[in-house]
């Protein structure tokens, strides 16, 4: 009988008990009044802080429109400038391409 407790790797099995001791012991204290406390606080957290990156993007989402309207901006007047200071044609020239 000794025989068969020597060769039990010992080592194993009181890995194995630690375990599922500290399994049970973690499940207890996983579900305890004081951990159901701290997971209430951070999810608030969570939410407060998911509330502030919202305001955060809202601002630079209407900053990055009116950004985005001013160049619309700028581009139309710098077409209009184009079209206003084109050169005119030459009467010539006008006539020459109504001949082709």
């Amino acid at each position: 009988m000794y025989e068969c407790l020597k060769k039990i790797n010992w080592k194993k099995v009181c890995t194995f008990a630690s375990g599922v001791l500290f399994g049970t012991a973690g499940l207890k204290a996983l579900s305890s009044k004081d951990a159901k406390k701290v997971y209430t606080n951070t999810t608030a957290a969570v939410l407060r802080a998911k509330d502030c990156v919202m305001d955060q993007v809202t601002i630079l989402q209407e900053n990055a429109e009116d950004i985005y309207e001013g160049a619309k901006q700028i581009n139309e007047d710098r077409l209009a400038a184009e079209v206003y200071y084109e050169e005119p044609e030459d009467e010539d020239q006008a006539e020459d391409r109504e001949e082709e």
